[in-house]
């Protein structure tokens, strides 16, 4: 799994195949995309057309809310294969905890991953409770979870729970909306390395043991986010970073684009 990838999610439904074949020709192996960003088919043409072999790709997409369930699973998975124009995922993951629902929708998961239709499993938006939920059912373990993260929100008593249960920490969101973007810490690490706050931040996510998954549909934005491995920050500047936390979530996405329909 490339610690680095692009998400597509957008609330204003950018067409996302310019972006998504532009980043793969420059680089980008990992592209994350969900049912409820309605944009899967926009994804599998643009793999299709950037030339890169599907085998080199790290495609990431999520069962909606509206289609938990076991056999609801199962559906939903085919059609995101048809609209990824693909036979396999690398990684599928439930989009956020449903009551009564998620527990036979991770029985799907372990299926589909026991089919080998899919190479990795995992949740997304999951705390502890809805973890520890999950582990006492799970037979397949969850590998990932994919959570709002960055230096505002950095989720220290979850990170440390999924470290010790080898859940791969993942940052959605991790530029917070370009509200960071006059952090004092921030502009003054990165005039030190004549980067980007962007670029700063999402070193820090790596650094902190988070794949990273920005999204930009601007092309001098999405080559500037993946030019973050030729420089490293230092122990205390990471730790500086971490303390600008203030437990400050971004509004809650409008539950109703969680919905197949």
């Amino acid at each position: 799994m490339p610690w680095m990838g692009l998400g597509v999610w957008t609330a204003e439904r950018e067409n996302a195949i310019e972006s998504v074949k532009y980043a793969l020709q420059n680089g980008y192996r990992s592209i994350d995309t969900a049912t409820a960003y309605r944009n899967e088919d926009q994804v599998g043409q643009a793999i299709i057309e950037s030339g890169v072999s599907r085998k080199d790709i790290f495609v990431t997409t999520k069962v909606a809310n509206g289609d938990q369930g076991y056999e609801s699973t199962l559906v939903a998975f085919n059609k995101s294969l048809k609209a990824l124009k693909t036979d396999y995922l690398d990684l599928y993951l439930i989009h956020w905890p449903v009551e009564g629902k998620s527990l036979e929708t991770w029985k799907a998961l372990e299926e589909l991953y026991h089919q080998k239709k899919v190479r990795a499993i995992g949740v997304s938006n999951f705390e502890i409770a809805d973890l520890e939920q999950l582990k006492a059912v799970a037979i397949v373990q969850p590998m990932v979870n994919q959570i709002e993260f960055h230096p505002h929100l950095i989720r220290k008593e979850l990170s440390v729970y999924c470290n010790l249960h080898q859940i791969q920490m993942e940052a959605w969101s991790p530029l917070m909306k370009g509200i960071l973007s006059d952090e004092p810490i921030l502009l003054e690490i990165a005039k030190k390395y004549n980067k980007s706050v962007a670029q700063i931040i999402l070193r820090w996510d790596i650094q902190s043991g988070f794949v990273t998954i920005p999204k930009s549909f601007n092309k001098t934005r999405i080559v500037e986010n993946l030019t973050i491995f030729d420089f490293m920050l230092t122990d205390e500047e990471v730790v500086n970073i971490a303390s600008l936390n203030k437990d400050e979530k971004l509004p809650i996405p409008d539950m109703s684009k969680f919905r197949d329909n």
